[in-house]
């Protein structure tokens, strides 16, 4: 019985061993284009290889001449300099006809799971230019769950991440969007877009801890014109749109909290696109950043399908705590624009009439709330208006002119935004570090209107849900600027997901975890813990999860 009972032991210990066993390809810069060795690493059914490409090439780019397909689960992740927290880059090649491939991954497998992190998705190529159709990531196939954690995505002029699959899952957390500008289309340059006719259902689309700064469009479009499950954007920095930052009029679950709104929607709607360029069901004569619309009748039945007509009742939106402002300069830009042009735009206002009209109906949208929302200035260093309104050099003429061009139906060549990647002839070429808006876009100012005050101390907080089914958040305080690592493992140690990895600055933070290990698989149920290091601090705490 004794032998029995150690056998039973060592197969306990060592089965999640080989569960959450990766295999991993390391990859230099110096072996070639990256899409040539993820692709000729596959299975002779397609799939990739190995679970985990990992990449640690610092000191000059991974080129690309081709998009990389993946028809099953892939993890591209890079390792960043421990010390400045830089990560890899990735650019396209030019290629023999002069061309630039567009696009550096496309997920066109059903149910394949993807993690991007830890890497610098650069748009420009060797040759200091963009393919105008750049996409970086794109998402073909239904139910893929896309997991974006701590990168960088730069100069991209149509997408960030397209997709046209249906029931898909998107997880972006700590990374950084900017100059997503095209020359003369101003409503692409976007984040993430359930693209054009923006016919596909989506499942989840979660944004928490992310910065945006300059572009065109938008910085979150499901579209809903059909249906998503569930939309959260908490805790981002939407610096500087020239259309309008969401395009969610009819979800029916949804959280927009903590997060600052900076100088959006300054391009306004002019009278070519009012009424219907920026709606969906139904017409508006005011425009805002936050903007809602009753359901269509196909999303009223699957939101509700046993009582459709009940469907807006049900609705749960919270709009909380969040900070909105415009400068000045733009305000300016509009009356002087309205008071001699006959294209006259309408201006955007923090929520639109109808929308602030369905908030206030506690009949009707018993859980629509919205409070603490303020219109404060978060006093950002003025270098950033200084040079996203007027430019810096060559083609980047500046937001103000910009903005005279779109209107006035000259735009062609030019673009505007801040510190545009510039890349060098060098072989050994690498983007400048840290990002130039990093230091100036620090405010004093909470997304409620409060004055920050600094942690005293290192904290690792319980997590909230306790016991959670999927998503738990992850809150935790930094003394001083450090070195942070915060990472799920399971009871026997083995870790499980990493969540942040990067230096941080004195500040509060938090981070969700959504039940699934780095390769995006869901784990069992049972408890996890969380550790947090900073420095010399260490702090682990429990959580539970249930299904």
């Amino acid at each position: 019985m004794k032998k029995l009972f150690l056998v039973v032991v060592v197969v306990l210990l060592s089965a999640p061993t080989l569960l959450f066993a990766q295999t991993t390809l390391v990859i230099h810069a110096s072996q070639g284009n990256l899409n040539d060795i993820i692709e000729a690493d596959k299975n002779l059914d397609g799939t990739q290889a190995h679970d985990v490409y990992q990449l640690v090439s610092l000191d000059t780019t991974y080129k690309f001449t081709g998009t990389i397909t993946a028809i099953g689960d892939i993890n591209i992740i890079g390792v960043v300099d421990p010390v400045t927290g830089r990560p890899p880059c990735i650019q396209p090649a030019v290629l023999i006809d002069n061309s630039i491939p567009p696009t550096i991954l496309t997920l066109n497998g059903a149910g394949l799971k993807c993690t991007m992190q830890n890497l610098y998705l650069l748009a420009k190529a060797t040759n200091n230019t963009a393919n105008a159709d750049g996409i970086a990531i794109q998402v073909s196939a239904d139910n893929v769950g896309l997991t974006v954690d701590n990168c960088v995505f730069d100069g991209w002029q149509a997408f960030g991440i397209g997709y046209n699959g249906n029931w898909d899952d998107f997880f972006v957390t700590n990374s950084h969007f900017r100059n997503f500008v095209h020359p003369n289309q101003w409503y692409i340059g976007e984040i993430i877009r359930n693209e054009w006719p923006g016919e596909a259902y989506t499942d989840s689309m979660v944004f928490v801890g992310n910065t945006m700064l300059c572009t065109n469009g938008y910085a979150a479009a499901p579209v809903t014109k059909w249906y998503t499950t569930y939309f959260e954007f908490n805790e981002n920095k939407v610096v500087y749109t020239f259309k309008n930052p969401f395009f969610i009029f009819n979800v029916t679950d949804a959280k927009i909290n903590d997060n600052v709104f900076y100088a959006n929607y300054s391009g306004g709607v002019d009278q070519t696109e009012h009424p219907w360029w920026d709606n969906l069901w139904f017409p508006d004569t005011t425009y805002g950043v936050i903007a809602l619309q009753p359901l269509s009748e196909d999303s009223k039945a699957m939101f509700n399908p046993g009582d459709p007509e009940a469907a807006e009742g049900l609705r749960k939106v919270e709009v909380m705590n969040n900070t909105y402002f415009w400068p000045q300069e733009i305000q300016d830009m509009w009356a002087n624009w309205n008071a001699t042009q006959a294209n006259w735009i309408r201006t955007p206002m923090w929520m639109n009439e109808r929308t602030e009209e369905m908030f206030a109906d506690d009949a009707n949208y018993p859980f629509l709330v919205e409070s603490g929302n303020v219109n404060v200035d978060p006093q950002y260093n003025p270098q950033i208006n200084q040079d996203v309104l007027n430019g810096t050099t060559g083609n980047d003429i500046g937001f103000l002119a910009y903005f005279e061009q779109i209107r006035g139906g000259t735009a062609a060549t030019d673009i505007w935004g801040f510190g545009h990647t510039q890349v060098g002839e060098d072989a050994d070429w690498i983007p400048p570090w840290p990002l130039p808006e990093e230091p100036l876009l620090v405010s004093d100012v909470e997304p409620n209107g409060r004055t920050a005050n600094l942690p005293a101390d290192f904290r690792l907080l319980p997590n909230y849900p306790n016991p959670f089914n999927p998503v738990t958040t992850i809150a935790y305080e930094i003394a001083k600027t450090s070195d942070v690592n915060l990472s799920v493992y399971n009871l026997l140690g083995q870790k499980i997901r990493t969540l942040v990895s990067v230096q941080k600055v004195a500040g509060s933070y938090s981070v969700q975890w959504d039940g699934r290990d780095n390769l995006g698989r869901k784990v069992a149920s049972g408890v996890y813990l969380y550790k947090l290091t900073a420095g010399e601090f260490v702090q682990v705490n429990k959580m539970l999860l249930t299904k």
